[in-house]
């Protein structure tokens, strides 16, 4: 600010000499007398500088409009005065005072404009630096709701996976203990997903995770389980919040196949829509079906963390969308903007 301040006196000071020796160069020469006339121009740059640190003293005495107002009126109004002053001294002892009277009118015109710009450089500053600090506490709201979403999710999958490995070991202890040792590489992918500090995973990385999922799950449920594959190789690379695959699968473990004795499929597709700009999961399963209306109202948590972590990230740029009925399955695919990922 204050470069550009000097720079514009220094640029005045320049333009108003030459427009007043315009005459004398003209002939080659030089009125070193009339160009001083000019440079008492150069205190009021020094008087007007004060309306910066004015500016600072109103802005952290929190001053109203009003009192703004007064406050540069009536430093204008001193400054008119003390420029008519110096006028008079310098230039009109031997001459009415009057005459002064429109030039020290345009000083009060200076100062008001001067006053103008730094009230409004302070102002917009000061509307930077609110706004900045608005979305400084907006992001910390929404990584304090994400991290709260995730620290639901994971007990919520640590819960259910080991009830399914208590399940086993009535049945299958053997299975139980390969389910043991399947359980601890998918409880250091969360672990890791914590400590890393970050919420982002690759594609593949989900995958594999969701793989050793079924993997266990698969130990429990036998033949009962069938997994269909369709994945866009190109879109592997592609980050997405970790925990969001997962949580879908594990829904229709529990409502598809948990509780029929009946075989089943389940079926898991990736890929990048046709326009390039989206990746799409989509989760199904020939199961029983749900009505839409009342998987909205239900309380379960799966479904309903994944997509408020995919609003919070996203917004409406992102979407989960649910296609079910009674008797006709249940399919969630789940979008994600490739831009903002």
């Amino acid at each position: 600010m204050w470069r550009f301040y000097v720079s514009g006196w220094v640029i005045y000071l320049i333009l108003i000499t030459f427009a007043t020796q315009l005459e004398n160069l003209q002939h080659a020469r030089f009125d070193w007398h009339s160009a001083s006339d000019v440079l008492w121009s150069a205190p009021q740059g020094l008087l007007l500088a004060l309306t910066w640190p004015l500016g600072g003293w109103m802005e952290r005495r929190k001053l109203s409009p009003l009192a703004v107002f007064l406050c540069h009126a009536s430093c204008a109004l001193v400054y008119g005065f003390l420029e008519y002053l110096m006028l008079w001294m310098l230039f009109g002892l031997n001459q009415p005072a009057i005459r002064y009277i429109w030039p020290t009118l345009y000083f009060i015109m200076t100062y008001v404009v001067i006053a103008a710009v730094f009230h409004t450089v302070r102002t917009n500053a000061a509307a930077r630096r609110q706004a900045a600090a608005v979305q400084q506490a907006h992001s910390l709201l929404l990584a304090s709701e994400l991290n709260a979403l995730r620290n639901k999710l994971n007990p919520h999958f640590l819960f259910n996976t080991l009830h399914s490995i208590i399940a086993l070991t009535r049945k299958n202890p053997d299975a139980a203990e390969a389910a043991l040792f399947q359980f601890s590489d998918m409880l250091r992918y969360v672990l890791d997903t914590e400590k890393s500090g970050s919420d982002r995973v690759t594609l593949d990385d989900e995958l594999r995770f969701t793989r050793d999922y079924l993997e266990l799950e698969s130990l429990r449920l036998g033949q009962r389980l069938k997994v269909e594959w369709e994945l866009d190789d190109a879109a592997g690379a592609l980050p997405l919040p970790a925990l969001s695959l997962q949580p879908l699968v594990e829904n229709s473990i529990k409502h598809a196949f948990n509780p029929h004795s009946r075989p089943g499929t389940l079926s898991i597709r990736t890929r990048i829509d046709d326009a390039g700009r989206r990746l799409a999961l989509t989760v199904g399963d020939d199961g029983p079906g749900a009505d839409v209306d009342a998987v909205r109202r239900s309380n379960g948590l799966g479904i309903r963390t994944v997509e408020r972590r995919l609003q919070l990230e996203y917004g409406a740029r992102s979407g989960l969308a649910i296609e079910t009925a009674p008797g006709a399955g249940f399919v969630v695919t789940m979008s994600i903007p490739l831009a903002a990922a």
